[in-house]
């Protein structure tokens, strides 16, 4: 087998894999980023390949068209559109999931040619606060620090980041350095009790929107303390004062912590030099989101605490090229290599390396203006690249009302079917991850190559490529004459040179020479990369900052307004979970990676719960102005009174009623743009349908009830349900649920407690069941599952309950080896009381480790389980 080296297409660790044709996948022990360490999600990635869903041709109005005739007409439209309305009426949403290159020609063309910056990337909803803090303070967009600061540091912050589920590599390499230095003390900033803050040894349970108060306290008690660095701040910062100032101004009161608490996080922080401050959506996603960053930027510039090993602060990002696409100017208010639209300087030298007619002149329109424009009819031509604005974006049901209204609308596309390629004119097969080969950069500016494995499937064709024959077709091809990704990536390396000689920071002007072997065999390197030197690792040791005085500034911030404490609303907080991804359009494709949580669901705290009247696994209906959602309801006091949390992957095909954004207001950052999504007011109530349901089949399901909730298995299909009305027939009920016109039916009833079960088969094989009852359904879901497609009488079927020769696994914790809480609850009862003694009695956590901090918290809450609640973990009632 031929094993090729690439790069995982998930977050911004930047993951290292050897993967085959055939199908394997692995971690690659040579890669700085991961030493051979997986997450769940990269450890599933060969279940994700299959060509099940795809989209594999192009398509014009649903119907299948040859690509000139499908490129003709995106060139057609775009140019009448520009000629007829100006450049500015034309747009394109790209994303994080494409590769530098991609990015890099999609720039070009928008901002050089078109002549227009409305450009903007769904990097702008997890990373821009970043961007725009990093830039007021450091003058450009740097990231200062390394992943081996984390290896070296004797603190470690982490603020609005559950990183054991978000960017669990990470996680797992600090846990690692902790083992080998137990003085190193990790500390977690979070309004919830997460996998992450279970393993730290601080967890501050902030009120949200607290973050940028509790730093201000920080560099408030560096000033009273003598804690400051006098000599640095003198020589390399500006602004200090003022900023002093500012931050003494903040009532420490408002973030919601004991005294206690406040001053133990200061005594650590200013206590430990070696300190990293690792930040990421938690921070960035909020009104305040560029003040929070400069809030912790400010504490780490007046101690000297940066670009030195073991110190600093870190903005870790969510998505493979979230970075990458930054470097080459993807977001709607920036130039190629970190250059700014605003300067003439910066301007002219950009059009002179393109050679292009024509330059942006003002920063376009931002994600959520841009779609606000789509609704309004100022964009008449629209092209989005691989994201689902649809889902992902706030305001969901505006934004595919937007999408809808736009005169000419194209998708480039991976999937088949998403909810937003179903708004467009135009759909373009683009090829997936390991059949394109490009470069991306991870969050410690690590450019690694992703390079092709398996072959381009049906007609599909790279990002780069579909957007340089359009640009051909609007009359620009000399321009757009590359040959290959290595081509394109030359020209990006040589005008990083240019944006080097202005004063900036990217510079991987060494490689603008590199040959296509070189090219392909490229290894992974931390730029800057220029003739003189390869891979600096730090930042701002000795100053040398970007703004035109050499200066790094200090930037007075405010406090966020406090949200209000009613009883009519809850305070909303959205993010991921452990093992999906984004819309779950690869993710959701692995059946293990569907059976920790398997269906959107909303943490509660019990108060909250009692006051709403409703009770764990029932279901919770979440409205704003904005929008609706129904979501399981999980009861917990992990998160606090008046909070609630909602992942935000779920979508149409998963299901219906789980589109979380839907409720989140388009409101955004002033300075970044970046939407807020951590803390909406929202209503909550108990939704009570009728019946409740639970479905496996051997077919796909679309049950079209007023809720439902598909995920894949490894048997085929199951799917959780509710109904507002009991159907005229069960039977047909059933059969149109379970998508099996034919085989035996079997029926069990008892109208006493309003239950049905009913099990279909062909032959002796089971194919489908089916079970209702008023209330959440008691049944053992995974065994359920696992009888699909085998030879199971009816009546063992319709019990829902392991036997003596099939026990019941329960919820899956383990991904990688499919181990349930019941084979972890019995070697804790037999005695594993370690997360490493679990692993040896059952293999769970031994893999990628994902699931370390779950296991823990088994053996944490073991003890204390009231017989009622054994009861409902052995009866799965909770299918979380």
């Amino acid at each position: 087998m031929t094993t090729v080296r690439t790069t995982c297409p998930y977050c911004g660790v930047g993951c290292g894999l050897l993967a085959t044709p055939e199908g394997t996948i692995k971690g690659d022990p040579d890669h700085p980023a991961n030493a051979g360490r997986l997450c769940s999600k990269g450890a599933a990635l060969a279940e994700t390949i299959d060509l099940e869903g795809r989209l594999l041709s192009p398509r014009i109005k649903g119907r299948p068209a040859g690509w000139d005739t499908a490129l003709d007409l995106v060139a057609a439209r775009f140019a009448a559109a520009i000629h007829t309305h100006g450049p500015d009426s034309v747009a394109f949403y790209v994303s994080g999931q494409l590769l530098s290159e991609d990015y890099y020609v999609a720039n070009k063309l928008m901002k050089g040619f078109i002549g227009s910056a409305n450009i903007d990337t769904n990097s702008r909803l997890c990373m821009a606060s970043s961007v725009a803090g990093h830039k007021r303070a450091f003058g450009a967009d740097t990231v200062p620090g390394t992943y081996t600061d984390l290896d070296q540091a004797e603190l470690i912050v982490l603020t609005g980041s559950n990183l054991a589920w978000c960017h669990p590599v990470l996680f797992q390499r600090i846990l690692a350095a902790r083992a080998a230095r137990p003085a190193l003390k990790i500390i977690t900033i979070d309004p919830r009790r997460t996998a992450t803050s279970a393993a730290s040894d601080l967890h501050l349970a902030i009120r949200p929107n607290g973050d940028t108060t509790l730093f201000g306290s920080l560099l408030s008690e560096i000033v009273r303390r003598g804690a400051v660095d006098r000599d640095y701040v003198a020589a390399h910062v500006s602004g200090f004062e003022q900023t002093v100032d500012a931050a003494r101004a903040m009532n420490p009161d408002d973030t919601g912590l004991p005294a206690d608490d406040i001053r133990r996080f200061h005594d650590m922080w200013i206590g430990a030099e070696k300190v990293v401050t690792v930040f990421s959506q938690g921070v960035n996603q909020s009104l305040g989101g560029t003040d929070k960053v400069n809030a912790i930027l400010n504490c780490h510039l007046a101690t000297g605490r940066i670009g030195r090993p073991g110190m600093g602060p870190f903005s870790v990002t969510g998505q493979p090229n979230a970075m990458g696409g930054r470097e080459v100017g993807g977001l709607a208010n920036t130039l190629a290599c970190h250059l700014e639209i605003e300067n003439p300087t910066h301007r002219k030298a950009v059009q002179q390396a393109w050679r292009s007619p024509t330059i942006c002149t003002k920063p376009g329109l931002k994600a959520v203006d841009l779609f606000r424009a789509c609704e309004s009819g100022r964009i008449k031509a629209l092209w989005i690249m691989g994201t689902n604005p649809a889902v992902s974006l706030p305001d969901a049901d505006s934004v595919s009302r937007a999408i809808a209204r736009v005169d000419f609308t194209v998708v480039s596309e991976v999937v088949n079917r998403t909810d937003t390629s179903i708004l467009t004119d135009v759909q373009l097969p683009a090829t997936a991850w390991g059949e394109k080969t490009g470069t991306v950069t991870n969050s410690e500016r690590r450019i690694s190559l992703q390079r092709a494995f398996l072959p381009a499937p049906g007609e599909t064709r790279p990002d780069w490529q579909i957007i340089c024959e359009v640009a051909r077709r609007m009359g620009w091809g000399d321009a757009f004459a590359f040959d290959s990704p290595a081509a394109i990536f030359r020209e990006h390396a040589a005008l990083s040179g240019r944006a080097a000689a202005l004063g900036r920071d990217f510079d991987i002007s060494g490689l603008a020479d590199i040959s296509d072997a070189e090219y392909a065999a490229l290894a992974p390197v931390q730029w800057p990369v220029t003739s003189r030197a390869a891979g600096t690792e730090r930042f701002f040791a000795q100053g040398g900052f970007f703004h035109a005085d050499g200066k790094a500034r200090m930037v007075p911030v405010s406090a966020m307004p406090v949200p209000a404490d009613t009883a009519q609303t809850l305070c909303l907080n959205t993010g991921r979970i452990r093992d999906q991804w984004h819309t779950m359009t690869r993710s959701g494709k692995s059946a293990r990676l569907n059976q920790n949580q398997a269906e959107p669901f909303a943490e509660i705290h019990p108060k909250d719960a009692r006051f709403l009247g409703v009770a764990d696994a029932e279901l919770l209906k979440i409205e704003s102005a904005r929008g609706q959602a129904v979501v399981r309801a999980k009861i917990t006091d992990g998160i606090g009174p008046g909070a609630l949390f909602v992942p935000m992957h779920w979508s149409n095909t998963h299901a219906p009623t789980g589109r979380i954004n839907a409720c989140i207001p388009a409101v955004t950052d002033p300075v970044s743009g970046q939407p807020a999504s951590k803390a909406v007011q929202v209503r909550a109530c108990r939704f009570t349908p009728h019946w409740y349901g639970f479905a496996a089949s051997a077919r796909a399901m679309s049950p079209g009830l007023a809720y439902s909730a598909v995920a894949r298995t490894a048997t085929g299909w199951r799917c959780e349900l509710a109904g507002n009305a009991a159907p005229d027939n069960w039977e047909d009920q059933a059969r149109r649920i379970l998508n099996l016109d034919t085989g035996g039916v079997s029926v069990m009833r008892d109208p006493a407690r309003g239950t049905v079960r009913i099990a279909i088969h062909q032959g002796a094989v089971l194919k489908g069941v089916f079970f209702a009852s008023p209330r959440p359904i008691r049944v053992a879901r995974e065994l359920a599952i696992s009888r699909i497609n085998r030879d199971v009488s009816a009546l063992v079927a319709l019990a829902g309950l392991p036997m003596s020769d099939q026990p019941d696994p329960g919820p899956i914790v383990c991904a990688c080896f499919n181990v349930g809480a019941h084979a972890i609850h019995d070697a804790i009862r037999h005695g594993a009381t370690s997360v490493e003694a679990v692993g040896k009695c059952t293999a769970a956590g031994t893999n990628c480790g994902s699931c370390k901090p779950d296991l823990q918290a088994l053996i944490d809450a073991r003890p204390t389980r009231s017989a009622a609640e054994q009861e409902e973990i052995r009866c799965h009632v909770q299918p979380m």
